[in-house]
């Protein structure tokens, strides 16, 4: 992952002409130094189209700026040292000792230290005569765009309210949330980052859950053996399920299979829209989908499926649009599915192969739309079934994709296997219609749904009324059968 850093937006209107003067020579200063920094990327208001990437490892993500005063978003050497959620008050870090001076727009205030925890008022700051020019780390009206920091683990995007002073570990602010057009502007970004399979945290739900990825340099992670391209990450997993009431030992109801996915975030921004708010925006989750697993036995009876999530999958990539650190938070959530009559006994097996794609989609005349897609295709199939009944297997992935903590879009695939048999069967695809006094069907399918929540504000455009339904995406085919 990046390293943490931030941005702090160092240049404000005064309240005063005195106070004006002040800030004028610092944005000098500050627009010299971004000038001479040749890694520094603009983000101006001037409409020019931004790169979209993974932000670089080991190097700062830090920008500030202020489109909707038309100046430029840069890059900082300051970082976010601590942030409270409750209280929404950050502490702005100078740079280490020996690293380049901040910018500066104004004399350093300071006061009486207080907790960014404390939710009591503190005194307001008065200007300390002693205090060196340099030591000035925020100011109201800057926007603070943040990787992970300490307190701020999805990221922080914020904009100061009121400086409470000096700490020793930097200058203490209040903020209030910001949204993305404070930074981007008329400017326009679009692009698709692949999420470095190793960037997840992988929460175990089952024991026997096994883990696999690859990259270059020989780096692998996962049993020996285990074949995994470059980009996707590989979950195995095994486990019994309840089996029918009064089902004959040898058939015990078990489950295995394994998810391989590549995912990709996508986003876009549009600015010069009508109002305030951008022309057009995007967020999603995309990427290669393979799966394969069986079904063996005679699983129990439900009302309702029986869902069994066997991992919990967690990053938060950074992408660097422009000058801007976008934090992008991605949840996975594997899981097996089973329902059934509770009659049908099988050995069953698929493997799916294909892509998906869920998102949401901003223009200022249709305002937010969903967009759900996926295309899946089987390979052959082992089949048993035996006696009449019914039985659906799924082994799908619920994600949810947002920006610095909040959640935009959620969605789910369940790509599934479904089996039914009527009359007496004992047949297998090999053999249809073996022993038959009746016919049996099986039947692929892949199944898309999600919402899009009221949080896809932090684009800068309107507050949804309602949470929008990505709209159910159903496929299903045949896959084998037989009848007498």
């Amino acid at each position: 992952m990046p390293a943490f850093a931030v941005t702090a937006l160092l240049l404000t209107a005064a309240c005063s002409s005195a106070q004006h003067q002040t800030s004028a020579d610092g944005h000098a200063q500050d627009a010299a130094r971004v000038s001479a920094d040749s890694t520094t990327t603009a983000a101006g208001a001037d409409g020019q189209t931004l790169a979209v990437a993974a932000a670089p490892a080991g190097t700062a993500t830090a920008a500030a700026g202020s489109a909707a005063a038309g100046r430029p978003a840069h890059r900082t050497t300051l970082t976010v040292a601590s942030y409270d959620s409750r209280t929404r008050r950050a502490v702005i870090s100078r740079p280490d000792k020996g690293s380049p001076a901040a910018p500066t727009v104004s004399p350093s205030l300071t006061a009486s230290p207080s907790s960014s925890s404390s939710s009591s008022p503190s005194p307001s700051p008065t200007p300390s005569p002693s205090a060196p020019t340099a030591a000035r780390q925020a100011a109201v009206g800057d926007v603070i765009a943040s990787a992970p920091a300490p307190g701020a683990p999805d990221g922080l995007l914020a904009k100061v309210t009121k400086v409470l002073g000096e700490t020793d570990a930097g200058t203490e602010v209040q903020t209030e949330p910001a949204t993305l057009d404070a930074l981007l502007g008329d400017d326009t970004a679009k692009g698709t980052v692949p999420v470095e399979p190793a960037a997840f945290d992988v929460d175990k739900l089952l024991p026997d859950v096994k883990v696999s990825w690859a990259k270059s340099g020989d780096v692998h992670v996962g049993p020996e053996g285990a074949h995994v391209p470059l980009g996707s990450l590989r979950l195995d997993v095994s486990t019994e399920i309840p089996a029918a009431e009064g089902a004959p030992a040898s058939a015990a109801a078990a489950v295995s299979g394994f998810v391989q996915v590549a995912p990709q975030v996508d986003f876009a921004y549009g600015g010069a829209g009508s109002g305030a708010a951008p022309g057009t925006a995007y967020l999603g989750v995309s990427g290669d989908w393979d799966s394969g697993w069986s079904v063996k036995g005679r699983a129990e009876a439900t009302a309702t499926p029986l869902r069994i999530p066997f991992a919990k999958l967690h990053a938060d990539p950074v992408l660097q649009v422009g000058a801007v650190p976008v934090v992008v938070n991605l949840d996975l959530t594997c899981y097996l599915q089973v329902s059934g009559d509770g009659k049908i006994t099988v050995d069953v097996e698929q493997n799916l192969k294909g892509d998906f794609k869920a998102g949401g989609t901003f223009g200022t005349a249709q305002g937010w739309t969903p967009v759900s897609s996926s295309t899946m295709t089987s390979t052959p199939v082992r089949t048993s079934v035996t006696t009449a009944g019914s039985v659906r297997t799924a082994l799908g992935a619920e994600a949810s994709v947002g920006l610095y903590g909040s959640v935009g879009v959620t969605a789910d695939l369940a790509p599934y296997l479904r089996g039914e048999a009527t009359g007496t069967v004992t047949a297998t695809s090999a053999t249809p219609g073996a022993d038959a006094q009746g016919a049996w069907n099986l039947y692929g399918g892949v199944d898309l749904s999600g919402t899009l929540r009221l949080q896809l504000s932090v684009f800068g455009t309107p507050v949804l009324e309602r949470s929008i339904p990505l709209g159910a995406l159903h496929r299903e085919w045949k896959l084998a059968g037989g009848t007498l």
